[in-house]
């Protein structure tokens, strides 16, 4: 099967699983308690007024009928619809927080892969030593530690009791943005030259993307543990030792490239739940991304902001999986031959 066709079927399959995520959380949004119409209208709004909102935003028609005026903005317009929480386009909204969440997810990612990866091969090629417990205790503290504990224990740390890292906020009081080119302020101040600005930005996203990627980077490194010691017992390793090839050339040669696989797998989907377990993580440190915005969303029962938000997530999902699939396939080679 040819990469062109591959993804065409996944594009089909993505839009069909699209389809049936926003019919779903179309009717789960509803079934939140509260008057919508109410609650965008405010207290102070007379009978006659919340009437007036209920079918401007067809909340007096029958679900089928709801359905049908959201997907028809969303198909013909790209419109998501407007949010009764920022009284704003839900596409405005997602455009200006996306960004910044998409931001702490992509460091935290980093950090998953540069930290998570070879602690999994340090404690593999020194298996049942003292560093491989040490690396095993790390690792399950990462995962069974959730994320808002390691984002509190960190900020008192590093940021009161060592004051170390700043912790409010995606820059410094007095640091004038980039110019907004992607919303993502280190590369847009790279992309405008301004080491300083990315300097600090890149202070302020290393204590919450550090927090966030804990999980993922304890689940990197004991999967990558668990596939090496695996890749190590595996006939082409015996056959390569035989050969009197050097432990450093074992590992990576020949036990790292099979042992990524299924951590890949993993990673992707780690990578991909961060977009929407971010909010946490972004309360803390007073971030305001698309993941706290969506909590706002059901606060407030704002049936589109919540609609909007899902979708980014689930669009955001597939988009990673096609990715990590497509790296699998490179690296597998098995997995090539039976997708012809």
């Amino acid at each position: 099967m040819s990469v062109g066709r591959y993804l065409s079927r996944r594009f089909i399959a993505s839009i069909i699983v699209l389809i049936g995520v926003s019919i779903v959380i179309f009717l789960l949004a509803r079934l939140i308690p509260g008057d919508t119409a109410r609650i965008a209208a405010g207290p102070r709004a007379t009978p006659e007024m919340v009437e007036m909102l209920r079918a401007r935003l067809h909340l007096d028609e029958s679900l089928p009928v709801q359905y049908y005026y959201f997907l028809k903005g969303l198909v013909t317009e790209g419109d998501l619809g407007m949010s009764i929480y920022t009284n704003r386009a839900v596409t405005i909204d997602i455009v200006e927080f996306f960004p910044a969440t998409f931001e702490l997810v992509l460091f935290s990612g980093l950090f998953m892969v540069l930290i998570g990866v070879p602690l999994g091969i340090l404690s593999a090629r020194h298996r049942d030593g003292l560093t491989d417990n040490i690396a095993r205790v790390v690792a399950l503290l990462g995962v069974v530690t959730p994320t808002f504990v390691w984002a509190i224990f960190l900020m008192l740390a590093f940021a009161y009791a060592i004051d170390l890292f700043p912790t409010i906020g995606r820059l410094s009081d007095g640091v004038t943005p980039p110019p907004r080119v992607t919303g993502i302020y280190t590369i847009d101040a790279l992309a405008a030259g301004q080491l300083a600005v990315f300097a600090d930005a890149a202070l302020h996203l290393i204590l919450p993307s550090f927090a966030l990627a804990l999980t993922g980077m304890g689940q990197a490194a004991r999967l990558t543990r668990t596939n090496m010691i695996e890749s190590f017992q595996r006939p082409y390793s015996e056959f390569a030792r035989a050969y009197n090839f050097g432990p450093q050339e074992m590992a990576f040669k020949y036990a790292l490239k099979p042992a990524m696989i299924p951590t890949l797998t993993i990673l992707g989907l780690d990578f991909s739940v961060m977009l929407g377990n971010a909010f946490l993580v972004e309360m803390v440190f007073g971030i305001g991304g698309m993941a706290r915005y969506g909590v706002d969303a059901i606060m407030h029962k704002d049936l589109n902001g919540i609609i909007g938000t899902v979708l980014v997530i689930a669009t955001f999902f597939l988009i990673v999986n096609v990715i990590i699939d497509l790296v699998v396939a490179y690296l597998n080679p098995r997995v090539r031959l039976a997708a012809r």
